[in-house]
């Protein structure tokens, strides 16, 4: 989920191929009852675009009484971005927001300066048996942006720019693209969409955005005639002309980049900044614990426990 279990990321492997400037593989992780896969950072490409971290959520199946439990944990420097494909959960913050997400809707969190939240299955999906399948990311802020206030935005699929055309059915998530824009709030020039192909398919990637990469969450793209399965990243150069075409079964991929930040970022554990400094301190306020008069407080409604600093 949108947090981070060591203080530094699990990097993927990254390689590259001739069509493309960087492919990456990610590596699977159980967190407690489920896998994620990271693609990003990589050893090879830490962000793409504003996108730091980049992580597939699933496929998982939960009995009855079973599902997720990411304690209350805090962020700074960066907004997590939730889409799922399948399943629900809620997700609680210190901004006092409790809101539920279902496939197709987008919760953007802002940190900014600081924000704690909390993702959990809730009492009436435990009812039964259940299935997760979504994308976070990490969205690195502008140095501008690092010490905003934190906030919170929600909508939902109909709110979504949805093009369909040709056995192409995309939804911008986020950004602009293909002539859309997406409601949601943003700092700096990016897209990001999900994106479903037929057999044979095909998607051109739009040209005027300095970074862009596929993620294949489900099936198989080809491009320049080499052919890319799920759970591979795929980077591609600034400027080339790039068309991917789904294979006979048809692919699901995600599509995202945009402008590059002003230097890298450091990050350690769920914090994202641009210096050590502002790290060391959100460390040391997590640390010390005062969720009454501090730097973080623990979401209302979910704050009995909460994820130490490793």
């Amino acid at each position: 989920m949108s947090w981070n279990p060591t203080q530094s990321p699990d990097c993927p492997d990254a390689g590259n191929l001739d069509a493309i400037e960087t492919l990456i593989i990610p590596r699977a992780r159980d967190i407690g009852g489920f896998e994620v896969r990271r693609a990003l950072p990589a050893p090879a490409r830490q962000m793409v675009g504003p996108f730091i971290f980049f992580d597939q959520v699933g496929p998982a199946e939960f009995l009855t009484g079973e599902g997720i439990d990411v304690r209350p944990h805090p962020h700074i420097g960066l907004g997590t971005v939730t889409y799922l494909y399948e399943g629900e959960f809620q997700h609680r913050d210190s901004l006092g927001t409790d809101q539920m997400i279902h496939p197709g809707a987008v919760n953007w969190m802002v940190a900014g300066h600081g924000v704690t939240h909390s993702e959990r299955t809730s009492a009436a999906t435990r009812r039964g048996e259940s299935r997760l399948l979504g994308i976070q990311t990490w969205v690195a802020l502008p140095e501008a942006e690092e010490d905003r206030a934190a906030s919170f935005e929600h909508h939902g699929e109909a709110s979504l720019p949805l093009l369909e055309d040709a056995g192409t059915n995309l939804r911008l998530i986020m950004g602009r693209g293909w002539g859309e824009a997406a409601p949601v709030s943003t700092f700096t020039d990016m897209f990001y969409a999900d994106v479903m192909l037929a057999a044979g398919a095909s998607l051109p990637l739009p040209d005027d955005h300095e970074d862009r990469g596929v993620y294949v969450t489900q099936g198989a793209v080809e491009v320049a005639g080499q052919s890319f399965g799920a759970g591979q990243m795929m980077v591609f150069r600034p400027g080339d002309a790039i068309t991917l075409k789904a294979s006979g079964q048809g692919a699901r991929i995600v599509a995202l980049g945009g402008e590059t930040l002003n230097g890298p970022r450091y990050i350690s554990w769920n914090f994202v900044a641009s210096s050590e400094e502002r790290i060391a301190a959100a460390k040391e306020a997590w640390k010390a614990g005062d969720f009454a008069d501090g730097r973080f407080r623990l979401p209302p409604g979910d704050d009995a426990e909460f994820i130490p600093l490793p």
